[in-house]
């Protein structure tokens, strides 16, 4: 068995911490068997490695070995380049052709990204795994393959399986044994040995001298959250060997090219003004007066309902004090008298007298019937109002749209058949 310093070499690994070491120990010892692994870590931190060494330590390194990002072929054709197709079985399919599995019989198939998979062939991918059948697609004759299968993936399948996205079933057929890379943020010390790997190379393929970072440059490397990880660095490592002419680099010119605003682990001051059409904050607003308005609403319905039983004004108002001062704000000294004076307007009693000021006539007190008529009468001009606002909404987005009915039903949030029914509905 292969040492992990000696498999670093051949595959041009670099680092010596701790996670990743294990990761290729368990690589090693899980490489002569046939059993199902899955990678699991964040994009960028280098798992296709993974698969090319358990197929170059097991007893199919001479059979074929295939790579397959699953995210990267449509749904529809996905399950021809897997499994294959018969000729004729959809419209293009001019001639059989062979899928992965039937090509890498006796090899290694590399399924990247596999949580993107359609379930349709998440349910194929599990028959293969069970008894290494498959069937072509457009075909009935179930076929046999003997393929090793090293799926990884940068999601959580835990939340996938949640939501319904990947079989659990599938999950524990491809993670007999689970291997975890370890983000970049989490190797410290391998940070700038990757960083002059890079550079390194890069000066021996473009022809110029090796950029080497400075004191506080490392430092800043260190602090760098580094969100894409391995591939993050070695693009930035590649971009200052081909642009800088300065070959020593200062932490200046390093954080020039880090992106701001994210990766970073210094404190930073985040600005708390908001612009003046943020519609969030509008829309907060507009809420919070919306369900104020609904509060009165139904302390005014309240407030009549007590009117219409008891039929008694003073009664009601010394009973519900409370809930007439939070409707028309009598809480301040200086508006009380104008609040009396609404109370008194709303509930038709007699208006208070004030020592400056004359008493004033009363109006005729209505009957509850009249009463209930009047909000009646309100709630049909209402509805009246609305409708108008509606069809003048419509007329505008249709004037806007120059008659195209479909922009205008996009534009007013409803769907074009809704906009053709209202349309005849108004007679527009």
């Amino acid at each position: 068995m292969e040492s992990v310093q000696s498999i670093k070499q051949r595959f041009e690994l670099i680092g010596n911490d701790v996670k990743l070491n294990r990761a290729l120990e368990k690589a090693i010892q899980v490489a002569p068997t046939d059993i199902s692994v899955l990678v699991t870590g964040e994009s960028g931190v280098g798992k296709e490695s993974i698969p090319k060494i358990i197929h170059s330590l097991s007893h199919r390194k001479h059979a074929k070995y295939i790579a397959v990002n699953c995210g990267a072929i449509p749904e529809g054709t996905i399950d021809s380049e897997l499994f294959g197709h018969e000729k004729g079985a959809f419209t293009g399919a001019t001639q059989t052709r062979s899928g992965y599995f039937e090509v890498a019989d006796g090899g290694t198939i590399f399924l990247d990204e596999v949580g993107e998979l359609p379930l349709t062939t998440q349910v194929r991918l599990l028959r293969v795994l069970e008894n290494g059948e498959f069937l072509k697609v457009g075909s009935s004759q179930v076929q046999k393959t003997d393929v090793r299968i090293v799926a990884a993936t940068n999601i959580n399948m835990f939340e996938a399986i949640k939501k319904e996205k990947f079989r659990e079933d599938l999950y524990y057929r491809l993670s007999t044994v689970e291997i975890n890379i370890p983000p970049l943020r989490e190797r410290q010390d391998d940070i700038h040995l990757l960083f002059r790997k890079f550079a390194s190379d890069f000066g021996q393929k473009y022809k110029m001298p090796t950029v080497r970072l400075e004191d506080d440059a490392i430092q800043l490397l260190l602090k760098f959250r580094w969100p894409g990880n391995i591939r993050q660095l070695r693009n930035i490592a590649e971009q200052i060997s081909v642009l800088e002419e300065n070959r020593n680099i200062s932490a200046a010119t390093l954080r020039s090219y880090l992106p701001t605003g994210i990766g970073s682990n210094l404190p930073a001051v985040i600005g708390s003004q908001k612009r003046e059409s943020d519609f969030s904050t509008e829309r907060e607003i507009l809420y919070k007066v919306l369900f104020d308005m609904k509060g009165d609403l139904n302390d005014l319905k309240k407030l009549t309902l007590e009117l219409l039983k008891n039929n008694d004004s003073e009664k009601v108002q010394e009973e519900n004090e409370t809930l007439i001062r939070k409707i028309y704000g009598g809480n301040e000294q200086e508006d009380s008298v104008q609040s009396e004076e609404s109370i008194a307007e709303v509930l038709h009693l007699p208006e208070p007298v004030n020592e400056d000021r004359a008493p004033v006539a009363t109006q005729p007190q209505q009957t509850p019937e009249d009463r209930y008529h009047f909000a009646e009468e309100i709630e049909e001009e209402e509805t009246l109002s609305l409708q108008q606002k509606e069809i003048e909404l419509i007329k505008k987005a249709l004037d806007r749209n120059r008659g195209k009915r479909k922009a205008a039903a996009s534009e007013l949030g409803i769907s074009e058949r809704t906009l053709y029914r209202k349309i005849k509905q108004y007679d527009l």
